[in-house]
């Protein structure tokens, strides 16, 4: 891919994240036996996070970050999917041909 289709996935996910419109959001057990007051100061530090490191964003798509709450960390991805949810997108910077997928999950779940 080139720097325009990372900068266009890098805009389609922060969007995505910020509003989880467009996609799916899925959250791992440990992350959904959270009580309602930590799960939801994780779901908003993942909407709002924006340190994107190199070592962890290496192609500048904000796919992925790390957040830490009450002392724990989590983590969460995104990944593309077909609109069939049945293989990879060939195109993650085409939202009409991909699905994306933000899974949340505490860092001992990765």
């Amino acid at each position: 891919m080139n720097e325009n289709s990372n900068e266009r996935i890098a805009a389609l996910n922060d969007t995505f994240r910020r509003t989880f419109a467009g996609g799916k959001v899925v959250m791992t057990a440990g992350v959904a036996a959270l009580d309602e007051s930590l799960l939801e100061q994780v779901v908003n530090a993942v909407r709002t996070h924006q340190a994107f490191e190199e070592g962890d964003d290496p192609y500048g798509e904000h796919d992925f970050g790390a957040v830490e709450i009450a002392s724990e960390k989590f983590f969460w991805k995104i990944d593309y999917y077909d609109k069939a949810m049945d293989g990879g997108s060939e195109d993650p910077a085409d939202p009409a041909r991909t699905c994306r997928v933000l899974t949340i999950m505490r860092a001992d779940e990765y």
